[in-house]
């Protein structure tokens, strides 16, 4: 899948946990990835994490590409299987799914939120995936107004083992209808120029 977006071209491709560990390790053991909660982690963790995201069956890895160059992380996995079970009651067709864009000396307006929008368009390719459930940090401000614009609506908040989180889910149609009032806004910004 390729996304082409005012930032560049969006891709991802399945994350490799040998090759890629280096540049995910820079990433994740960034203070602003504190949500990742890995800032102390070795080299040797974060392979081990991606490899044994990359040998379950019911989760991946993939590595954005912006331009052709690694430029954010994205995770999908089963609900039922991973993260929320016993949290919430799964429907037929619910992805869940996390997103990192790491911290850069040179923020690319829009850059972000082109990419939660390409996150969320390649999860709904698949003509299996209903509805996209997430459950970041409830003191993540940032992260939950990304989610909102991309059609996102809070459900509850719950307690996982780790974190205090707010379940929160999108549709196919709540995403659709998102991205072309966002389309609308841009369109529009563009005439009135």
């Amino acid at each position: 899948m390729s996304t082409s977006t005012a930032v560049g071209s969006l891709t991802v491709r399945l994350l490799d946990p040998l090759r890629d560990a280096e540049l995910l390790h820079s990433w994740l053991t960034h203070p602003k990835a504190a949500y990742w909660m890995m800032l102390d982690a070795r080299l040797e963790d974060v392979e081990r994490a991606y490899m044994e995201v990359a040998a379950d069956e019911h989760q991946e890895a993939l590595l954005g590409l912006r331009d052709g160059e690694p430029a954010f992380l994205m995770e999908r996995y089963d609900p039922v299987h991973r993260e929320l079970v016993g949290l919430y009651e799964p429907e037929p067709g619910d992805v869940g799914m996390h997103f990192l864009v790491p911290a850069t000396d040179t923020p690319v307006p829009g850059f972000t939120r082109a990419v939660i929008t390409t996150v969320m368009a390649h999860l709904f390719e698949d003509p299996r995936t209903a509805r996209v459930v997430v459950e970041p940090d409830v003191t993540n401000t940032a992260v939950h107004a990304l989610n909102e614009a991309v059609g996102f609506v809070p459900e509850r908040e719950i307690q996982k083992p780790e974190k205090k989180a707010l379940l929160s889910f999108c549709t196919r149609e709540q995403f659709e209808k998102a991205t072309k009032k966002a389309a609308r806004k841009t369109t529009g910004k563009a005439m009135s120029v």
